[in-house]
């Protein structure tokens, strides 16, 4: 079957986190592996860079259309991109999948989708082949949720189950070569992403991810590891939900790669500071893989009582330990802030606090957004009557902040102020050329 699968244009390309993170379709590569595996024939397009979806079309006369939704804020783009495959060619399939639509799929069925992917599309999208290949309906393939004419879903005989990650080749990253250019992470490119692992066991209230995968996390073996990393470039960002998560396979993984001599120029890793304060002999044992070594830490919150209201399962102190260990071994610290519309002054008074006394001086800043799949959207449903999907970006306050919207800007702006232009003067001049890419701006 000749199957197309794209990945859209997002409405935050120009704006928020857009310009500065372009990153690979990496979930679209190994869903290309796993069909070139049952003998498709896949082109992926990254319509970011690659030429027009008409073009696209008329080139490859698909049989089958995959589009990613990968995040609630380009919903409006995957519904578009759609509409635009269907006025293109009339019948045929067109499946969305992604995290975003695994989490919440009523928005995506719309009359031009045929189906949304609920489980793991590596294994789901083949079953769908087979299924069409043989003229049998979608409702016999599991994991789907499908359009039931009355504006609700039908789900499809339960979800296919979760499945070693080791069934899935290698993601054929030669579709995405002609744009590897384009790939980067702040100053870093080209980027290349990789996956070891796949979940998270807590419960942050704000995310979806372990509700998606029921609080498991699966991963890739030792092998399939080292050898994608040995094949990949010098500038590395490991899309792992929890790195660390498992501290004996991560060790023996840190030693396998020093064996081998795989050593990277850099790595971006996400982890969490209560982890990497009970561990720090997983920290020296992965120091020497890579010459800059970087984690991203979801740090949220200033204050107990905050990590608490966003069930983070965490304290400031492990927050000031995490931060502490990973910088006496040698790596940056990234971490991300989470801004409560319902905060009053004092609030952003003791987020400044803490991020000067502890020298966060690389720190992000984003509104509590309720995001479709987390149980912070079930509880602000009621205030989401007037729902604009581009909105849901993390940099838009969905309902009336406390202190009102004109004075509640007038503070996240200013928090951003104090990290990314250096107000303080904390940073020298090459360290802030450093975290910005112009070239990603344009």
């Amino acid at each position: 079957m000749n199957i197309l699968l794209l990945r859209p244009v997002p409405g935050n390309e120009r704006f928020g986190l857009g310009p500065f993170f372009r990153i690979e379709p990496l979930g679209m590569e190994y869903i290309a592996a796993a069909l070139e595996a049952d003998g498709h024939l896949v082109t992926l397009a990254d319509l970011r860079f690659s030429r027009s979806l008409d073009h696209q079309m008329r080139r490859t006369r698909p049989a089958l259309v995959g589009i990613a939704a990968m995040h609630a804020l380009e919903t409006d783009e995957v519904l578009a991109l759609a509409a635009q495959v269907r006025a293109l060619s009339p019948d045929v399939p067109i499946v969305v999948g992604g995290h975003t639509a695994a989490a919440c799929p009523g928005p995506f069925l719309s009359r031009h989708v045929s189906a949304v992917v609920l489980d793991d599309a590596e294994r789901a999208m083949p079953l769908l082949c087979a299924a069409l290949e043989c003229r049998r309906p979608l409702t016999s393939v599991p994991g789907l949720a499908l359009p039931d004419g009355e504006g609700g879903d039908l789900r499809t005989g339960g979800e296919a189950g979760a499945f070693a990650l080791e069934d899935v080749p290698l993601p054929a990253r030669r579709h995405v070569a002609a744009w590897r250019r384009q790939y980067a992470c702040l100053a870093h490119r080209p980027v290349w992403l990789v996956e070891t692992a796949r979940g998270c066991p807590f419960r942050c209230s704000f995310c979806s991810i372990w509700q998606l995968h029921a609080r498991a996390v699966r991963e890739r073996s030792i092998e399939a590891v080292c050898r994608d990393l040995a094949t990949v470039g010098d500038h590395i960002f490991v899309a792992d939900d929890l790195f660390w998560h498992h501290p004996s396979r991560s060790l023996a993984l840190a030693q396998e790669l020093v064996r081998r001599g795989i050593c990277k120029q850099w790595i971006l890793v996400q982890s969490r500071v209560d982890l990497v304060a009970r561990h720090p002999d997983l920290l020296e044992a992965w120091r020497p893989v890579a010459r800059e070594f970087d984690i991203f830490f979801g740090l949220e919150a200033a204050t107990n009582e905050g990590l608490s209201g966003l069930m983070k399962d965490a304290t400031v102190d492990q927050t000031v330990l995490g931060i502490e260990v990973a910088r006496r071994l040698g790596y940056g610290v990234t971490g991300n802030f989470v801004i409560d519309p319902a905060w009053g002054e004092d609030d952003f008074e003791r987020l400044w606090a803490f991020v000067e006394r502890h020298q966060l001086h690389q720190a992000g800043f984003t509104i509590l957004t309720p995001l479709p799949g987390t149980s912070y959207f079930e509880q602000m449903r009621p205030n989401l009557r007037a729902r604009r999907w581009a909105n849901f970006d993390m940099h838009h306050a969905l309902w009336e902040p406390s202190l009102g919207a004109p004075r509640f800007f007038e503070l996240y702006c200013e928090t951003w102020r104090r990290s990314v232009l250096n107000l303080r003067g904390r940073k020298s001049l090459w360290q802030w050329m450093r975290e910005v890419d112009p070239r990603n701006a344009l």
